[in-house]
């Protein structure tokens, strides 16, 4: 069998499975609590690699080893970054925000964060969520859909535009079917075929270079500036605001919707527990894999230097695997980035259809099922074209919208947790300025990517959640 025959074979298998989910799903998504949290029963497989998956993917997979591929040594702070991150999510967030969640009946993150819309100022912490929400998840979906169009491209020559409307089109099919359970069920699936790539893809990749010391002469001998440094070569003072612009990203996590709200959905406490030790074996193979991969990319003499960075891993896929394994890793890891959008499509469609009309009796209530569906569908058609039309760049792309939820819900999402409520004012002073901040340092070109746009923005508004929760 081809190359060409076995990916669009494993494609089409994948696709089928995708789809069947949906349909077998949709018979237990009867509400919007099904739809949103999948009545609250998932256990700690699904939860760690499905809260895993949707927070990873096309930028781990592909942004990641781009950015070592470019950039050498100094991408390996992206690992205990992102292993921080996935820390402070399971051991400090998850059993408190599953408490609190089931205590108050919450279907949502902000649910969490506005409580009861019984006044206005309730129903205005909802509002603004909700655009934050949405203006930061159509830009995250779109990266995902260019993670399927710069895959298409590279391996079967389509256009871009024929590679996202096919992705997007499965992926909105049984997001539309299953709801909550059709996305944790898939990124499940998502998630065991990235940690089955990140451990076989970079083991291939030693073998050729001659292990870890042909790696480090390889990587040594790389004609690049600071690419065998862990700071790029830079000076004291540049070489710390690095570090630090790469270490901030593990501060986004507890501010991630789609991520969150699978705390949300945990069935128990020892879910919670076992989950972790999943989700956190599952963080520290993926990411190391993903940098080995990128830095084996570049230091093999026979890859030609690539024009797009964020392709690297598929000329090292090629290059490691005989056609057929390569083909089948290729259309695997191509269906897994593509599906990482239902879970953020899902979270945007609950802040239109449910966050903006909570009420009493939303959990139970037909209309916001069709509703839900509805937003489903026009939320994949604006992010659509922005992933035609933006920034072509996974890693900054993705980095943006991270970073911006990030600093805008992190915070007062852990002091509203570890600390006791906020009174609304507060948290819209916190939500306001670390989304604010965060979009305003990622518009300067001096301070985007450094500490300045990760970091500093979350620092604003932990404070004043902080502050806010001591004069509640």
């Amino acid at each position: 069998m081809s190359e060409t025959a076995a990916i669009l074979t494993t494609l089409i298998v994948y696709k089928l499975v995708l789809i069947a989910i949906g349909v077998y799903t949709s018979r237990r998504t009867r509400s919007a609590e099904d739809f949103f949290l999948g009545g609250r029963g998932l256990g700690p497989w699904v939860a760690a690699l499905s809260a895993s998956a949707s927070s990873s993917s096309a930028w781990t997979l592909l942004g990641v080893s781009g950015y070592a591929y470019q950039r050498g040594l100094s991408a390996l702070w992206i690992a205990p970054a992102c292993v921080g991150g996935f820390a402070l999510n399971w051991f400090l967030l998850a059993p408190r925000l599953r408490a609190l969640s089931r205590e108050t009946g919450a279907l949502t993150v902000t649910d969490v964060l506005a409580g009861p819309r019984r006044s206005a100022g309730p129903r205005w912490v909802a509002r603004v969520a909700s655009a934050i929400v949405l203006l930061s998840l159509i830009t995250y979906v779109a990266a995902q859909f260019q993670g399927a169009g710069k895959t298409f491209h590279e391996v079967f020559g389509l256009s871009a535009g024929s590679s996202v409307l096919l992705g997007a089109g499965v992926i909105v099919l049984y997001t539309l079917l299953g709801g909550f359970w059709a996305v944790s069920v898939t990124d499940t699936l998502q998630g065991v075929v990235m940690v089955a790539a990140a451990l076989a893809l970079p083991i291939a990749g030693l073998v050729l270079v001659g292990g870890i010391d042909g790696l480090g002469a390889a990587v040594a001998a790389v004609d690049a500036p600071g690419y065998a440094s862990v700071t790029q070569g830079l000076g004291p003072a540049a070489s710390v605001g690095l570090v630090i612009g790469l270490l901030g990203i593990g501060l986004g996590y507890p501010g991630q919707p789609h991520v969150v709200n699978r705390f949300m959905a945990t069935r128990d406490e020892a879910a919670i527990r076992r989950g972790r030790v999943i989700a956190m074996t599952w963080a520290t193979v993926t990411y190391l894999g993903m940098i080995v991969v990128g830095l084996c990319a570049r230091a093999l003499p026979q890859l030609a230097p690539v024009a797009d960075k964020e392709v690297a891993f598929y000329g090292l896929v090629s290059e490691a695997f005989p056609p057929v394994i390569a083909g089948v890793m290729i259309a695997a890891v191509l269906s897994a980035t593509m599906s990482t959008a239902d879970s953020q499509l899902l979270v945007a469609a609950s802040s239109v259809s449910h966050d903006l009309r909570a009420g009493e009796g939303q959990g139970r209530d037909a209309g916001a099922l069709r509703r839900s569906r509805a937003v489903v569908v026009l939320l994949s058609v604006a992010s659509v074209a922005v992933a035609l039309y933006g920034n072509q760049e996974i890693f900054s792309h993705v980095l943006f919208a991270w970073t911006a939820m990030g600093a805008a819900f992190g915070p007062v999402l852990l002091v509203r947790v570890l600390v006791g409520a906020l009174a609304p004012a507060w948290t819209l002073a916190s939500m306001l300025s670390g989304f604010s901040l965060a979009v305003i340092a990622y518009s300067i070109p001096q301070t985007s990517g450094t500490a300045w746009e990760r970091v500093a923005p979350v620092v604003v508004a932990l404070v004043i959640a902080l502050v806010g929760a001591r004069r509640e």
